[in-house]
């Protein structure tokens, strides 16, 4: 089904408020890029915060424009509608649309090697496997359903046997035991729920065969073309960032109390725990952002488990090399 002639449909699928008429050609000056977070500014992001307070972006003669994420924004409709050039993804939505729509996206580089979407419960009452979900009641992100689906296809169990409910970001119905777990970062929660004088169990859908990368950074092929100088300076700059952050995961979330995570809600002490949980999840031997055949495949393999089929040509890593060289 061709993309464009589909574009009306394309955008009800991501949820968008309107249809575009068109993608866009380059919607900001050369040697700059905007770039679309997937979430509300805390540490997953930490890294890119970085980079821009340091300087990073400018160094390589980039001019970058961070537009910040939250429930309400689908991150691919932002490329679409012409607001991002680039934008971190969930891929098992954006692998999706392209092998079901025909969207002309690239994958470029993967924040998270190992997704950090995983089963939060309470050790009072553990569930540390796909087993133990059966007839329990999960509440689940409409976002991440499909990433569900498939660990619970991949698990060999009917997702009828677990009683799905909507999930809205907060660990209060776990806390009080309305739910028996929910779907959610691993790297946050558990520290959200030890505020609250319990203590958390929980388990990585990568753990049980669902191996996905997470914060895929996607771009058209359009941008992937007009902005490819652009882009691998983004790479060079924001992976500098995030091996920068990375040197003490302690340093950087306080320097940002009244700036970037001013508002946020969060304790500095949750961003710190976050930054450090997720460090080994986005750590490769080649660096942040390296996608390896192993790791590309993983991801297709566990895609395909539930219909979804994309090809390797979806991931294009040879923005990755010139960045190494």
């Amino acid at each position: 089904m061709p993309f464009m002639t589909n574009r009306r449909r394309f955008i009800q699928l991501l949820g968008a408020s309107a249809a575009v008429t068109g993608l866009p050609g380059r919607a900001f000056a050369a040697n700059s890029l905007t770039m679309q977070a997937a979430w509300i500014n805390d540490a997953e992001f930490a890294g890119y915060f970085v980079a821009i307070d340091a300087g990073f972006y400018q160094a390589e003669g980039l001019n970058l424009n961070y537009l910040s994420g939250g429930p309400d924004v689908i991150p691919e409709s932002s490329i679409i509608a012409g607001k991002a050039d680039l934008a971190l993804t969930s891929p098992d939505t954006t692998i999706k649309i392209i092998a079901e729509q025909g969207a002309p996206f690239k994958i470029i580089g993967a924040q998270y090697q190992k997704n950090p979407v995983g089963i939060v419960s309470l050790a009072r009452a553990p569930i540390n496997s796909p087993e133990e979900l059966k007839g329990k009641t999960l509440a689940v992100p409409p976002v991440n359903v499909i990433s569900l689906q498939a660990m619970l296809a991949i698990n060999g169990i009917d997702k009828s046997d677990v009683n799905i409910i909507p999930y809205a970001y907060d660990p209060t119905p776990l806390i009080k035991g309305e739910i028996d777990a929910s779907l959610d970062f691993v790297t946050n929660v558990p520290y959200t729920i030890e505020q609250a004088g319990e203590e958390a169990a929980s388990f990585l859908l990568y753990d049980f065969g669902y191996k996905t990368y997470n914060d895929a950074v996607v771009v058209s092929e359009e941008v992937l073309k007009g902005k490819r100088g652009e882009l691998v300076a983004w790479l060079k700059a924001s992976r500098k960032g995030w091996h920068t952050n990375f040197a003490d995961t302690a340093v950087y979330p306080p320097k940002f109390k009244n700036t970037w995570f001013s508002g946020t809600g969060r304790t500095i002490e949750n961003e710190i725990y976050f930054n450090g949980a997720q460090r080994p999840l986005m750590e490769h031997s080649d660096g942040v952002f390296a996608m390896d055949e192993e790791g590309i495949n993983a991801n297709l393999e566990s895609l395909a488990r539930i219909g979804i089929k994309g090809s390797r040509d979806i991931f294009d890593t040879t923005l990755l090399e010139e960045v190494e060289a």
